[in-house]
């Protein structure tokens, strides 16, 4: 058992300490397990949303990817749950409110959360058994790892290629230049180790990873003695130990794992290196696109409080218009942005800084060199004002006292690196304990900073520079390696080995095919679910004439505050430019300020200061939607009169006319939209997919789709920007009114009335700025704030009641080897009676047939279906490596739903999998916002919830005859992916 005293046995190190840690509320136990040496720590806290985490330390020697596959094969059966795939079937048999596993460089790490305690018993008993005691088939390891197969399973004739769920996952992932990038440089800059594999899979070394391997990479490392377990929450410990004694330690005798990293020699001169990578259409300037970054090797991570520095010292040379490094690199405008990796990274056990840029001229690279190393001195010579120090310190204060609802995930992932190298979790806990030292220090010697900064750059041999350049080749250079590596293999087999791959490939789909028993796997009834929401109480009232709701809520003395500003008067000439208004509005000065002292007054007075584009669909009428920017800004609440005075500034005079700042936002929001793509791919086809078929999903793909990623690639590469500069104060005056607005501010109870007198004199500084506008469209429906009330203030939403959806299939080339696919069908608003049924379905449909045919058998990383609240039922898949298939996988999916072959079973499944959402926790920050937002009330909620319950077979194939019949059906498709033939010869299609 875990024990508290001292045991004499070579395993236990083990006193039990408890820790009380107030800033964060709560009280940590660590334990040692006296039999095994297993390490534990447990977060005591009043939060119901429980979590668990188990994490091994992984240290491959080679890159075929071998903890990555195995993270993915262990939760495909185990001795107590052999179905196949217990993991993606218990999503749709609990509550959880997060459940998955990530590979790091050197660790594996398994964490869920819920918030029902017989959920946490089940969920725990199918991890343990999972990590401890999987069965790791052989077919498993195929799916999900690597094969040989024919490209149609069912076709011996066809050419043999490689499949599997990592191999096509670690191809996307590569695709990505800034991934890239980053695993170049880890490797580089730690030759001797674990860190100079890629512990996710080269896919090409992938294909040389054996089952025998596998089976004896888990022997080895999935053990207690390597293993540290944290629990967090509500929940008695007594409990969770008791549990993982009985099913999993006490099966265990203690073992040396003997995973240990050994420290990185250091290096007595410095190094440069070249790496090189496909070239990205869609970066802002096709002739800037070289990488270049300096990489330091740091101190030993355990040590916390050298650890605390490090991070704090990285933020005040590099983060935000004021430190040096922004000054010295960004603003004279050499790239687009910071390099992919930059600034202190402690995941590996010695940490690192690096300091570089993206989008450059392969002609700058002395130049930045030469600026790096001035800036180090500079910073040298100069320091730090103490002002930015306060401001960091400010940030960590607001950090701490700002309640997220995943906290226990956060704190999981947290102290994992420092943990995994034996560091003292409690410690990292134990945050303004550092921030008193780091004060107390900095008393003692004003030189502490610049000291460190001599050291660990100036003085520090062991620094790597790498450089990336695009060539036109690369992606021709990687499918002739692959196929180079496929031709080596094929060549290899005798004909009886061919014989053999054709016989495996049938036999693994027909266990993909076979429908499973996953009666052995606990579940929750749908009699488990609340059937009832607890009520979020509102206040609506006005200040300065404008309506505010009000929610009182245990915010620990934070003050949140939001405003949705309407759209309906914006000349349509300017709704391309809505997104860019509202990424540089907060960050080009205003009033007295100038953008630096903006920034530098924010960091200091506010936990953030944002402006976002709103796009929200009518709940109950598909063609009518309210646009709109939401402001938001929180602060503790002594700093609210400064809060406010920053946004009146905003409202009264915002700075546009500084063409070169804003030529850097221009550039650094163009790179970052260029970069999400590779990892967002299927989002912005869903986007595409749903333009024609309402009036929000063209709006939508206006704000936030290929549409504007295009339009920010144009404005980036403008030589004269007198037309961006022109149109942002018109933006403004249509925007920023006090007469189309609403407030919202969640706070404790002690505080409102303050803020209620703090909101009604912002209101008074910024009438000036009120003006009745006509609405650019004439049709305009109002919807009460307060949907009893017989009167009082509304939402205008546009109502565009004759739109005539159409039909329409897009397809975007893109330098990646994967695709991402979407479908998407005109169905229901949010409140019609069919909505819940559609629900249900989307999630059914994804459980029991779409995961098989996208995933198992289409090897795709991820696909399935999902309702959205705009009334579009829309199917996707992630890094697929098929594209018109999958379209017809999308079909199949239709068909099988009509069918009805589905059973009570699978709909009680897909019940839970919805309500473990609709249910995911609240923060108190954010509680009351569907109704402010979206005028979803609790009681609309709580008729949804009704709906669900009572969702029948009968319900489910009749909205699938309903919706999705080939006649009636209205639906759009978009893919993104490479250079497609199929498509380009198929006139239906539009190639972009």
């Amino acid at each position: 058992m875990f024990r508290q005293t001292k045991a004499v046995k070579r395993c236990s190190a083990g006193t039990e300490r408890v820790v009380a840690v107030p800033d964060l509320f709560l009280t940590a136990v660590k334990l040692t397990h006296d039999k095994t040496g297993a390490k534990y720590l447990h977060a005591a806290r009043d939060d119901s949303n429980n979590l668990f985490s188990v994490q091994f330390r992984t240290t491959p020697m080679d890159s075929t990817g071998v903890p990555h596959i195995l993270e993915h094969t262990v939760l495909c059966g185990s001795k107590k749950y052999p179905c196949r795939d217990p993991f993606f079937k218990m999503l749709n048999r609990s509550l959880s409110t997060f459940m998955n596993a990530f590979t790091a460089s050197d660790y594996t790490m398994y964490p869920f959360s819920t918030q029902n305690s017989k959920d946490f018993q089940n969920l725990l008993s199918v991890y343990l058994d999972a990590v401890f005691f999987p069965c790791l088939r052989e077919l498993d390891f195929w799916q999900e790892g690597w094969r040989l197969e024919n490209e149609k399973p069912t076709d011996p004739n066809s050419p043999l290629v490689f499949k599997g769920v990592v191999f096509n996952e670690m191809k996307g992932a590569f695709s990505d230049n800034e991934r890239l990038y980053a695993q170049h440089l880890q490797n580089k800059l730690y030759p001797d180790h674990t860190y100079s594999v890629v512990s996710g899979g080269e896919p090409l070394v992938i294909p040389d990873l054996t089952w025998e391997q596998l089976k004896q990479f888990h022997a080895t490392h999935y053990h207690p003695s390597n293993a540290r377990f944290f629990t967090y929450g509500d929940l008695p410990l007594e409990q969770h130990l008791k549990q993982i004694e009985e099913e999993a330690l006490s099966k265990f005798e203690c073992i040396d794992p003997n995973t240990e990293v050994p420290s990185q020699p250091h290096w007595t001169s410095p190094r440069e290196d070249h790496v090189t990578c496909s070239p990205d259409a869609l970066a802002p300037d096709p002739t800037r696109q070289n990488t270049l970054c300096v990489s330091y090797l740091l101190g030993d991570i355990t040590d916390t409080f050298e650890g605390f520095t490090l991070s704090l010292l990285s933020s005040l040379m590099i983060s935000g218009p004021n430190s040096p490094f922004y000054k010295a690199l960004i603003e004279p405008k050499i790239g687009t942005d910071f390099s992919s990796v930059v600034g202190y990274d402690g995941s590996t056990k010695e940490a690192s800084f690096s300091i570089g840029l993206q989008g450059m001229a392969e002609e700058d690279t002395e130049r930045v060199k030469q600026i790096i190393s001035q800036t180090i001195d500079d910073i040298i010579n100069n320091g730090f004002e103490e002002e930015r120090i306060e401001a960091l310190l400010h940030k960590i204060e607001i950090q701490m006292k700002h309640q997220s609802t995943n906290f226990g995930l956060s704190l999981a992932s947290y102290i994992a690196s420092s943990w995994n190298h034996d560091g003292d979790p409690v410690e990292l806990l134990q945050i303004s304990d550092s921030v008193a030292k780091f004060r107390q220090t900095l008393k003692e010697n004003p030189h502490f900073l610049q000291e460190k900064v001599k050291h660990y750059f100036k003085e520090n041999t062991h620094r790597l520079t790498l450089s990336m350049s695009p060539d036109e080749a690369y992606l021709e250079k990687q499918a002739n390696a692959e196929e180079e590596k496929l031709q080596k293999k094929i060549q290899a087999l005798s004909d009886r080995d061919r014989e053999e791959i054709y016989k495996k490939g049938l036999e693994l789909l027909a266990a993909q095919s076979k429908t499973q028993d996953a009666s052995c796997l606990p579940a929750l009834k749908v009699s488990d679910i609340e059937p009832t929401i607890p009520i979020t109480p509102v206040q609506i009232s006005t200040a300065g004439g404008v309506p505010v709701q009000y929610c009182e809520q245990p915010t620990n003395g934070m003050v949140y505050f939001r405003a949705m500003c309407s759209l309906n008067s914006l000349p349509e000439d300017l709704r391309l430019y809505v997104p860019l208004f509202c990424s540089v509005i907060t960050k080009m000065g205003c009033g007295a300020l100038d953008y630096r002292q903006q920034a530098q007054q924010m960091e200091l007075r506010t936990g953030g200061m944002s402006v976002s584009t709103q796009v929200i669909p009518d709940s109950t009428e598909l063609d009518v939607y309210e646009q709109g920017v939401l402001l938001f800004s929180l602060c503790l609440d002594r700093n609210l009169p400064h809060m406010f005075k920053l946004w009146s500034d905003i409202f009264n005079s915002p700075h546009f006319d500084d063409e070169e700042r804003l030529r850097v936002l221009v550039m650094m929001s163009a790179q970052e939209l260029a970069n999400g793509i590779s990892y967002s791919g299927h989002t912005y086809a869903m986007t595409r997919a749903g333009r024609h078929l309402t009036p929000a999903g063209d709006l939508q793909e206006t704000f936030g789709g290929m549409e504007q990623v295009k339009f920010m690639k144009r404005v980036a590469e403008m030589s004269d920007f007198s037309q961006v500069i022109r149109a942002l104060p018109r933006i403004k005056k249509h925007i920023l009114n006090p007469e189309n607005m609403r407030f919202a501010i969640n706070a404790t109870p002690q505080k409102m009335s303050d803020t209620a007198a703090q909101l009604e004199s912002f209101m008074k500084d910024v009438a000036e700025n009120r003006k009745e506008r006509k609405p650019v469209r004439p049709n305009i429906t109002e919807r009460r704030l307060d949907p009893l009330a017989e009167s009082g203030p509304t939402r205008k939403l546009v109502s565009e009641l004759n739109f005539q959806p159409c039909q329409m299939k897009t397809f975007f080339q893109m330098p990646f080897p994967v695709n991402f696919v979407s479908k998407s069908i005109r169905t229901v608003p949010f409140t019609h009676e069919d909505y819940a049924s559609l629900c249900i379905l989307a999630r059914m449909m994804t459980a029991k047939f779409l995961h098989g045919e996208i995933r198992e058998k289409g090897g795709a990383y991820g696909g399935g279906a999902r309702m959205g609240a705009g009334g579009l039922f829309s199917f996707y898949s992630y890094r697929d490596p098929n594209s018109v298939q999958t379209l017809s996988a999308f079909f199949r999916g239709i068909d099988w739903a009509k069918s009805g072959q589905f059973t009570q079973q699978d709909i009680d499944e897909a019940k839970l999998s919805v309500f473990s959402a609709v249910d995911s926790p609240v923060a108190p920050a954010d509680k009351g916002m569907g109704r402010f937002l979206s005028g979803v009330t609790d009681e609309m909620k709580q008729s949804y919830r009704q709906r669900l319950f009572t969702v029948s077979h009968k319900n489910l194939v009749d909205v699938a005859e309903r919706y999705f019949n080939v006649g009636q059906l209205t639906y759009g498709v978009a893919i993104l992916g490479p250079e497609n033939d199929t498509i380009k010869k198929d006139p239906s299609w539009i190639v972009k």
